[in-house]
């Protein structure tokens, strides 16, 4: 995955009255924030094709039969779907803050109206955009090349459950992104989200995965974030939906207590 370049300036905000108000401030932010991911196009097209790329060698091949209870086909785009959102959050949501604060763009913020709250918003919004693009775009795919189908409905239930699971992942890219610099938090990020797949069994299903996969994997928020959306299409689970959201939440609360820590010291540091 391609790290994050320099940021784009926001748009000039109108007037002293409209720099005041929060809907102003995010709008310019997020239009900042996509023209941004916009002109980066060494991370916008990895990013996009990275999980077509991997469906492509892994789930095309095995689309015949059923999987957790439910076809294959529909199952392996979930899987697929699920890696490309973790992906975003993790890299264009958190890990891009390491670059911003190398290159000053967190201290240019700082004496701008915008608030942290619009600012984390419009890279929120980005994300999600993003992640929305690059899941319509994996569908696409999977229904051209092998066949793959699913109703809209079934469809909206996966990405809405997948979108609100996104939280612990985009917290744990951020707690990245201001404990480390520029040049040691992507290649920690790669480091920690790709095993973290594998052991979910995001990338293939764990019922022919060694036994120690199968032991480690309902402690890792993946699998539990990999049930939300494979539980969408009716797939079988052993435990209650609020288990895996109840998980999920104590990781985003994990997180968060991290990305609390590393922003005082970040702040101590340069007080």
């Amino acid at each position: 995955m391609t790290q994050l370049t320099g940021p784009a300036r926001p748009a000039p905000l109108a007037s002293p009255a409209a720099q005041a108000r929060p809907l102003t401030m995010f709008t310019a932010l997020l239009r900042a924030e996509l023209r941004k991911l916009l002109r980066n196009r060494s991370f916008l097209v990895p990013s996009l094709l990275l999980p077509i790329m991997l469906f492509a060698l892994f789930a095309l091949p095995n689309l015949d039969g059923r999987l957790g209870g439910v076809a294959a086909g529909p199952y392996l785009l979930v899987s697929y779907a699920a890696y490309s959102l973790v992906s975003t959050a993790i890299f264009a949501f958190g890990v891009a803050t390491a670059t911003e604060r190398a290159n000053g763009w967190m201290r240019q913020l700082r004496v701008t109206p915008a608030s942290p709250g619009a600012y984390l918003a419009a890279r929120v919004a980005a994300s999600v955009l993003l992640g929305l693009v690059s899941v319509l775009l994996l569908a696409l795919f999977a229904r051209v090349a092998g066949g793959v189908t699913l109703g809209a409905a079934q469809f909206a239930g996966v990405l809405l459950r997948l979108l609100l699971g996104m939280v612990p992942f985009a917290l744990l890219g951020l707690s990245l992104g201001l404990a480390l610099g520029p040049t040691g938090a992507a290649p920690t990020a790669n480091l920690v989200t790709l095993p973290l797949m594998f052991a979910s069994g995001i990338f293939y299903p764990l019922d022919v995965a060694p036994q120690f996969i199968r032991t480690l994997a309902p402690y890792l928020p993946g699998y539990h974030y990999g049930q939300l959306g494979w539980t969408a299409l009716g797939a079988r689970d052993s435990a209650p939906l609020w288990t895996h959201a109840l998980v999920l939440a104590g990781y985003a609360l994990l997180f968060l207590a991290v990305c609390v820590w590393a922003y005082r010291r970040d702040e101590a540091r340069r007080a």
